[in-house]
């Protein structure tokens, strides 16, 4: 069978063209980036402001110096959570690439790449806590909660891994072993992140210490897969006013569902979008780590670009509790 070298190029020309449409680019504008810059200037300038009200002055009266970086702390929180928005798989490509290059008018006073990484650890405060005060949604009765795998090496070089020895713990997920961390997310039916746990590998889902912090502010329903199935967790979190609801396993007994729990329990790929989003969109999972620090700042800078994507995964519906029954009905 002779195959025509037209015939041959077209198809390869399909596949590329096939590929680039199921990758789905964020694209952002300078715009943007002078959006989200205004916001952290303004959470850093309120920040230096309240540690100046509560610091202890100098018993000797004498002053210290404070210098300052040639870039602000806000500089270069902007310019971490801004990678997260391009197609860039390595840090060190975006920044002399693409900052450097074409951002040398928001950023004129800029710093050698490997000045700036020594200083991106420096913004670990203010980046968690700028997260957890204006990057998190609010809970609204309705909750999804799910973790996921976070490798920082390939199987193969787990032995010869130095960065992350006595950190990462080898786990197993659904989709096999690995060597990392694993991030357990809660959020809303807007696809708005409620909370968030790092934790080694081999920490059980179901862990209570994970739950006493991800349940902090949450109510109503949350719902999960069957790796949360647990009477001891579900009895702690309905005397905190939360109810667990979760499928059930083909070697349980069949319980009674509710419809309304039977439908936005089918409705948990929010949560899986959202994973699927912070590691194949936001790059938050790569093994070019040289430090325990800015990998803590990449799982942070992930968190807060997320917060600032324009489209994410929701559920399209109308709800209301009834005050006789305190019923959930399902409006649309």
């Amino acid at each position: 069978m002779v195959i025509s070298h037209n015939f041959i190029i077209f198809i390869i020309v399909n596949q590329i063209v096939t590929k680039i449409k199921a990758i789905r680019i964020m694209e952002i504008t300078k715009d943007k980036i002078t959006d989200i810059f205004c916001i952290i200037d303004d959470f850093c300038k309120e920040y230096d402001k309240d540690i100046e009200k509560m610091s202890l002055k100098a018993p000797d009266g004498r002053r210290h110096r404070k210098r300052s970086c040639t870039m602000s702390r806000s500089e270069i929180m902007t310019i971490l959570v801004c990678f997260h928005f391009n197609q860039f798989r390595n840090f060190k490509h975006y920044y002399l690439f693409y900052v450097r290059e074409h951002l040398k008018d928001l950023f004129p006073r800029q710093l050698s790449y490997n000045r700036f990484v020594e200083l991106e650890s420096r913004v670990c405060l203010e980046m968690m806590l700028f997260l957890q005060l204006f990057c998190f949604g609010r809970c609204t009765g309705i909750s999804f909660v799910d973790s996921t795998c976070v490798p920082v090496c390939h199987n193969k070089r787990i032995t010869r891994n130095k960065v992350f020895k006595g950190y990462a713990e080898i786990g197993k997920s659904t989709m096999g072993w690995y060597f990392g961390f694993k991030l357990h997310l809660i959020c809303n039916e807007r696809g708005e992140l409620l909370n968030f746990m790092l934790t080694k590998a081999n920490v059980d889902d179901r862990n209570e210490d994970v739950f006493n912090r991800l349940s902090d502010n949450v109510f109503g329903k949350l719902f999960a897969d069957k790796g949360y199935i647990s009477q001891k967790l579900f009895d702690r979190l309905f005397n905190d006013g939360i109810n667990l609801v979760t499928g059930l396993k083909c070697n349980m007994k069949n319980k009674l569902i509710p419809l309304y729990d039977k439908i936005l329990l089918r409705k948990r790929s929010v949560i899986e979008t959202i994973n699927d989003e912070l590691k194949n969109v936001a790059q938050l999972v790569h093994s070019r780590h040289r430090s325990v620090y800015n990998f803590c700042m990449n799982v942070l800078s992930v968190l807060v670009a997320y917060s600032f994507f324009e489209k994410k995964p929701s559920i399209n519906i109308d709800y209301c509790i009834d005050e006789n029954d305190n019923c959930l009905p399902i409006l649309k």
